[in-house]
Formats: structure tokens, sequence, C-alpha cells
């Protein structure tokens, strides 16, 4: 989007925040145009599902803690946009495992626009799960489950272990950690996606320097992650806000086929 387009629509979704309502048409027609920018085509169907997600979203965030962000037109693009902006990295049909979901964000938008995802999302917080359920009742999603478990603790069960195809979080720990948490999870040839605000130079090079084990023969292999994974980063601004964001996601290389153990060496 060209500058003074930007500086405009930021001046215009200013002007809407106190008139705009939750949900309402202005608000989905905001979902739809913004999305566009980010490369995502999102239908009257598809806005109609978010719009009930967000006023579901405001109406337990009176009782538990789901998000600080209550603007509408703050939660339509920091949550619905910003959660939907990786889709197109996304193959059809793979099996996706949200790290950390919270609010249902990125897995519940994504399943709405990619249907054909298997989606398991988790989260520690109880409470955020059962309204993570509520939602997919709420919404009629198919092959999709929220469960109550951390991710060190799903990665022990030989059913999920090196599973999923794609692993995500959106904002929930250091590149670091996530990579740590999610690599016993991942698939073969899998991708792990972080949704990220900014992102340094030095934090792409502490995962990249990382060692770890794959197990799976009599001598495990220790393999750095430059090795295991190819790295990209993409940075976009957020739609309308201009917030600088960036995906940055690590494919598994087939090289390496075994199981990975669930803890990196502790070298820098």
């Amino acid at each position: 989007m060209r500058l003074d387009v930007q500086v405009y629509v930021c001046v215009y979704i200013s002007s809407l925040k106190n008139d705009m309502i939750l949900g309402s048409a202005e608000w989905k027609n905001l979902i739809r145009d913004g999305s566009k920018t980010i490369g995502i085509a999102v239908d009257q169907e598809q806005s109609d599902l978010f719009a009930l997600h967000a006023l579901e979203l405001s109406k337990w965030n009176r009782k538990i803690n789901l998000t600080a962000i209550t603007d509408p037109a703050e939660v339509a693009v920091k949550h619905f946009l910003d959660s939907i902006a990786a889709a197109s990295m996304i193959p059809l049909n793979a099996s996706l495992l949200d790290i950390g979901s919270g609010g249902g964000f990125p897995g519940i938008p994504l399943k709405v626009v990619v249907p054909s995802l298997s989606v398991t999302l988790i989260d520690s917080s109880r409470k955020k799960v059962s309204f993570q359920q509520h939602i997919i009742r709420s919404l009629s999603l198919g092959d999709i489950e929220a469960r109550h478990v951390r991710a060190e603790e799903i990665a022990k069960s030989p059913e999920f272990a090196n599973a999923f195809d794609v692993v995500i979080c959106r904002a929930l720990a250091s590149l670091d950690e996530f990579v740590r948490m999610a690599l016993p999870l991942l698939a073969e040839c899998g991708m792990l996606i972080a949704l990220k605000g900014k992102v340094t130079d030095a934090e792409i090079e502490s995962v990249l320097s990382r060692t770890f084990q794959v197990s799976g023969t009599s001598n495990p292999l220790e393999v750095t992650s430059k090795d295991y994974f190819s790295l990209t980063v993409k940075k976009y601004a957020l739609p309308f806000l201009g917030s600088e964001r960036a995906i940055v996601s690590l494919t598994r290389r087939g090289t390496y086929v075994k199981s990975v153990l669930p803890l990196f060496s502790q070298s820098p």
C-alpha cells in the first residue's frame, strides 16, 4: 500500500474507533478490505464467523483475561488479520498445532480461511481452552480440537510426537523457546511458523546456532539448526495500523528423518 494511502487509512481507522461496533457490517468490511492488503481473500461467510468469534471474545473477556485488546478496529486488525497473515504459507490439508492459542489465535481464524486444515489448539489455561471449545462449537467447525496441555507434555505422547505438518505460535515466546518446544512435535519436512512483532538479527542468529540431537540411531546425531532447517523471514506492515510484523518460518529438511530429542543442548 502506498504511503499516502496508508496515512489516509490510518486516519480513517482512528476516526472509527469511537463509533465502530464490534461485529457490525462496517467491522466485517474492515476485515475483508484488510485481508486483501495481505494477499488473503476473506468472504462474507468467513467474516461472519470472525464477527461471532469477536463478539464471544468480548463477552467472555469480562469474566476471564483473554485479551487486553478491546477496541473493535484493533480486534479486527491485531487479532484476526494478524492471525491469517501466514495462511498462504500453509499447505492445504495440513495438520496444524497452535501452541498457546489463548483466545483461539491464530488457529481458529486459520481454520476458517483454510477449512481443509486439521487443527489442534493447546493452552496451559483451562479457562482459555474452555473458551476455545465454546468457539469451535459456536462456529460449527469440524476437524479442530482444543486441549488443556503444555507443549512439553503433549510431546511425550506417541500420538503427537513428530505428528504435525505445521506448528505455529503468535507472540508466545522467544524464537529460541518456541523452536525448543515445537521441534519434538514437528513432522518430517514440516514447518514451524512464529508470528512476531519485530525480529532482530541476533534472535535469528541465536536460533540458527543452536545444536540438538536427532535420535533413532545407535549413535544420535548432533546437528545445528542451520543444518536441520531452511529459514525465511517475511516482514510486513499490519493492515491500516502500519505496525511492523514478521513471519518467521523454519522448514525441516528431509535429510534427518528420525525423531528429535525434546531439548536443545545448552550451547549458546
